[in-house]
C-alpha cells in the first residue's frame, strides 16, 4: 500500500499536470493543467488506464528495490 505511482506532465520546466494513484485522479497546477485535469477525471478509461498502470510498472518492479542483499 505504501507504493505510488505519479505520471507529471511538464511544460518549460513547469509542472502542468499529475496523476497520483493515491488520489486516483488528475491535478492541475496551471490554468491549463486544470482544464486537461478536468477533461482526464471525466473520462473512465483514462482514469482506468493510469490506475492499471501501477500494477503494470509498480507492483511488478516493487521486488528489486526491496530485495534483501
Amino acid at each position: 500500500n505504501d507504493i505510488q505511482y505519479i505520471r507529471s506532465s511538464f511544460y518549460n520546466k513547469e509542472e502542468i499536470l499529475r496523476f497520483s494513484s493515491s488520489l486516483g485522479k488528475y491535478v492541475g497546477y496551471t490554468e491549463f493543467g486544470v482544464k486537461q485535469a478536468e477533461y482526464f477525471n471525466s473520462n473512465p478509461s483514462i482514469i482506468g488506464s493510469m490506475k492499471a498502470q501501477k500494477e503494470a510498472a509498480c507492483l511488478h518492479n516493487v521486488g528489486i528495490d526491496y530485495r534483501t542483499k
